[in-house]
């Protein structure tokens, strides 16, 4: 079976295709809160959705997934001494 474009998890049980995802909106002030921390526009959904994760580790998931360098040009690495899990 093949696999399909990798899922990222928005928290609390949210998931979008990386590949779908065209923005990322930051929530601030009186808009932020309980479990609400950014807005993901999501191709084919009209509303975007509330996820509540940080913009930035979304950025980075998506990144990953997609097979692209993460945002802030640095390389993701394994913490020494652990092996991988797949």
């Amino acid at each position: 079976m093949a696999r399909g474009t990798p899922l990222v998890p928005l928290g609390y049980g949210k998931f979008v295709r990386a590949d779908r995802v065209y923005a990322l909106v930051p929530l601030e002030g009186e808009d932020r809160g309980d479990g609400r921390r950014t807005l993901v526009h999501v191709e084919g959904i009209e509303e975007p959705v509330i996820a509540s994760r940080s913009e930035s580790a979304l950025a980075k998931d998506i990144a990953l997934a997609l097979g692209q360098q993460p945002p802030g040009g640095r390389e993701v690495s394994r913490m020494g001494g652990q092996e991988p899990l797949f």
